[in-house]
């Protein structure tokens, strides 16, 4: 659990490089997809981010992919992905994906308003936070520049070993049902 919570504390920051000029709000519009539908690029260690098990096109066109949601052993899940701008114009209207959650500290510029909801369970999980109110999750998302891909996770407590799929919610999309591995 120790190396698993390290690696994720480690990725926790982006480049913090977003632009903040030239954003355009625009209405959510809604594209899910499941399944294993597979796009080029290259092998990285852990889940591949070229598997695509669901995507989603929120508020300012930005395309949000789930490459994996991962059960590990320390009683965790990962969940990993892509935030895109496939758009010609800078997106900074990143500060919904923070949430609205008040009994820990904010995690600004982050996804920490991430979700997974087993509905069989009838149970909600929040994004884990370490002993300092922060969450494990990728922060440092002041935006995302036109073209730009960035990639984030977010981990929350494990559900029941016998949940095979969950929703995930990120303030500004749509819902997506993914399937959890391992």
């Amino acid at each position: 659990m120790a190396v698993s919570l390290a690696l994720a504390v480690g990725g926790c920051g982006s480049d913090g490089k977003g632009d903040k000029s030239g954003a355009t709000k625009g209405s959510s519009q809604s594209k899910t997809t499941s399944g294993g539908g597979q796009q080029s690029g290259a092998a990285s260690p852990g889940p591949s981010p070229a598997t695509k098990i669901a995507e989603s096109t929120g508020q300012g066109g930005i395309v949000l992919t789930i490459n994996s949601v991962a059960r590990d052993s320390g009683g965790f899940v990962t969940v990993s992905g892509q935030l895109k701008n496939p758009g010609s114009e800078n997106f900074v209207d990143t500060s919904g994906w923070v949430g609205t959650e008040k009994d820990v500290l904010a995690s600004g510029d982050s996804v920490a308003g991430a979700t997974l909801i087993d509905k069989v369970g009838k149970k909600r999980y929040y994004v884990l936070r370490d002993t300092g109110g922060k969450c494990l999750c990728t922060m440092g998302i002041v935006g995302v520049k036109a073209g730009q891909t960035i990639p984030f996770f977010a981990q929350f407590p494990a559900p029941p070993n016998g949940t095979q799929q969950v929703d995930f919610q990120l303030p500004t999309f749509p819902t997506m049902t993914v399937p959890v591995s391992g």
